[in-house]
């Protein structure tokens, strides 16, 4: 292997040659298909219907909310249709990080890189939060054990994952499938009892409205947290080489997975703000959809039953997204960019162990983290809100290679074609602008957790600027990037 010089953005990078059995210590599976696909969409993002979402009621009331949902979900097509055209060109495990790579160079790569893994590793740590209170309730446990109910989370699902690709999609269609069930018992449940007055009960402020209590710049505040219907959608192309027919199913996956989620979005959104309690009590409860099978249900259903009921979601997002930071990280180590020793594959199963097992320790101890710097309802949301600062970023990133590729690669393979072309992806890309913008200057309340994810964020960049930058490998995505810009 040769060690040429690439000159990127602001320095040069460097490739350096590897032992001959390299990448035959980093092969992945292949048994992924069309539905396997869409499970792992859908699951990775389905727990955002259990909580999450409902913190943008407080933040734009119902209308505002309602607003964007409608312009996020919109943006969701353009940067789903737009992925789903680049991952057919690109079926690599890199994702989004291979897309950059090839339009923008190996900084390129790397920022996109570093914003989705953000977004990857952070969403679990909030997830298996969740998760551990919601054990905490059904076994009655004291709140001293949560660290506990989190270790074990992670042990079993990082455990899963590793004993194999198969379990590990099998696992995803039956959670997400579970998920879905509840949900649909949830949405028939609640018609019988919907009454639009309850979600418009949320206190108007001076200018406000029922609809928009919070003005229109509710709908700003609101954005962040309707994009967490479908943030972690965009992970499908990492599951690129452990597909059978990546070039054909991954759009197909892409595609179904978000009109699925299109659909329960919009149902979760009317339905459960309009039951009692309301909007106004949804809007500032971690377990929004628990409120609303109570209103269903009555207080008689027992507790333990609800809390279960909201625990699925929780786990079809926790095990699905665990899945996504593992390739991910599996990914951005074999081309040098992370360290090299987390892209080793297990032996046998040949499941990225060392990325998984790095990715639950990072997500562990931001939990523990979280836990003992006395942790409220605001965590949530704040949390929510830095998962979605490295989202946003990543959009931009991911919109602008679409773009580019789109004017200097022309002759590129496309196997599929995003209908919605190059409108979609601007629209995408200046929706994700305004979201970032809103991160910071809508709610003082959550400013310095996205000030810290920025901090994290120009971390990262000034260690590839000094180390990472040097010590590149030719992976199959950097070996088709190189060969496209020659």
């Amino acid at each position: 292997m040769t060690d040429p010089k690439s000159k990127s953005g602001s320095g040069s990078v460097s490739y350096r040659e590897v032992e001959h059995d390299y990448f035959e210590k980093r092969q992945l599976k292949r048994f992924a298909r069309v539905f396997h696909l869409w499970a792992l969409g859908v699951g990775a993002v389905i727990s955002g219907d259990f909580f999450g979402w409902n913190f943008g009621l407080a933040s734009g009331g119902f209308g505002g909310l309602l607003i964007a949902t409608f312009v996020i979900t919109l943006m969701y097509a353009g940067l789903c249709f737009s992925i789903a055209e680049m991952t057919a060109a690109m079926p690599h495990t890199g994702g989004a990080y291979s897309f950059a790579r090839t339009s923008m160079g190996p900084w390129g790569g790397y920022l996109t890189g570093l914003a989705e893994n953000m977004e990857y590793v952070l969403t679990p740590a909030v997830i298996v939060v969740g998760i551990g209170g919601y054990l905490g309730a059904i076994f009655g446990t004291p709140d001293s054990w949560a660290p506990l109910w989190w270790l074990v989370s992670y042990i079993l699902f990082v455990g899963l994952n590793i004993w194999g690709v198969e379990l590990s999609f099998r696992f995803s269609v039956i959670i997400t499938i579970v998920a879905l069930l509840i949900l649909a018992v949830f949405y028939v449940g609640a018609v019988g009892h919907f009454d639009l007055q309850q979600a418009l009960n949320i206190p108007p402020d001076e200018g406000g409205s029922k609809w928009l209590p919070r003005g229109w710049k509710g709908v700003f505040a609101a954005l962040p947290f309707a994009i967490w219907f479908y943030l972690a959608i965009e992970q499908l192309p990492l599951a690129a080489e452990e597909s059978h027919q990546p070039q054909k199913d991954l759009p197909k996956g892409i595609v179904t997975g978000l009109f699925t989620l299109i659909i329960c979005a919009f149902a979760t959104l009317i339905l459960n703000a309009g039951i009692a309690p309301g909007a106004q009590v949804i809007g500032s409860t971690d377990e929004p959809l628990f409120e609303g099978f109570k209103t269903i249900f009555g207080e008689g259903a027992g507790s333990r039953i609800l809390a279960l009921v909201a625990v699925a979601g929780l786990i079809a997002s926790f095990h699905t997204i665990i899945y996504a930071y593992g390739r991910q990280i599996y990914s951005l180590s074999r081309a040098g960019y992370f360290p090299q020793v987390l892209s080793l594959t297990h032996s046998s199963r040949k499941t990225p162990a060392m990325a998984l097992i790095a990715g639950a320790v990072i997500g562990y101890v931001f939990a523990l983290i979280i836990h003992y710097a006395g942790s409220d309802s605001s965590v949530g949301a704040a949390l929510l809100n830095m998962a979605v600062f490295g989202a946003v970023i990543a959009y931009v990133f991911q919109m602008v290679s679409f773009i580019r590729l789109r004017s200097r690669f022309a002759h590129m393979n496309r196997p599929y074609r995003s209908p919605l072309g190059l409108i979609g992806a601007w629209f995408a890309l200046v929706v994700s602008v305004v979201t970032l913008v809103a991160l910071f200057v809508v709610d003082p309340a959550y400013r310095p957790a996205v000030w810290g994810a920025a901090i994290w964020f120009a971390a990262g960049v000034l260690w590839f600027a000094v180390v990472g930058r040097k010590r590149l490998v030719r992976a199959p995505e950097e070996s088709f990037a190189l060969e496209e810009t020659e």
